[in-house]
């Protein structure tokens, strides 16, 4: 006589393998925190990136200002004036202050450029000093 054999019985539930609810709601969490913080990183930057652009827009404008002197040879009197001073689609206010130096065959030229003739914010300022060729003698 042979014996029995006796079918093999798992008692109890089978454990399944995979992620409980409340690890997958923790990894979304961490998933949208992580993707929150790129957007915000991201909308800085262009902001920055913005601001930098309309920055060297205006240094372009006063560089233009003080090559427009230096070419004309000219040797202007001390006193200040404002004008517009666009740069492609963007409208700026040029502010240019001439002054007088110790040396007289000088003059100290300044312009500054701003967003709009309000001057709220200074974009650009440059400062140079233009010599008076009608003296100059070497």
């Amino acid at each position: 006589m042979t014996p029995a054999v006796k079918p093999s019985r798992r008692i109890g539930r089978a454990r399944t393998r995979g992620f409980t609810l409340l690890e997958v709601l923790v990894a979304l969490t961490i998933v949208a925190v992580a993707l929150t913080a790129t957007m915000r990183a991201m909308g800085s930057m262009t902001s920055a990136s913005e601001s930098l652009q309309t920055r060297m827009i205006a240094t372009w404008s006063a560089e233009n200002d003080l090559a427009n002197l230096r070419l004309a040879r000219a040797f202007p009197d001390p006193g200040s004036r404002g004008f517009s001073c666009p740069q492609g689609d963007t409208e700026l206010w040029c502010e240019e202050t001439v002054a007088t130096t110790p040396n007289p065959v000088f003059r100290r030229v300044e312009v500054s450029v701003y967003a709009d003739a309000a001057k709220s914010v200074r974009l650009a300022w440059l400062v140079t000093l233009l010599p008076n060729d009608a003296r100059n003698v070497f």
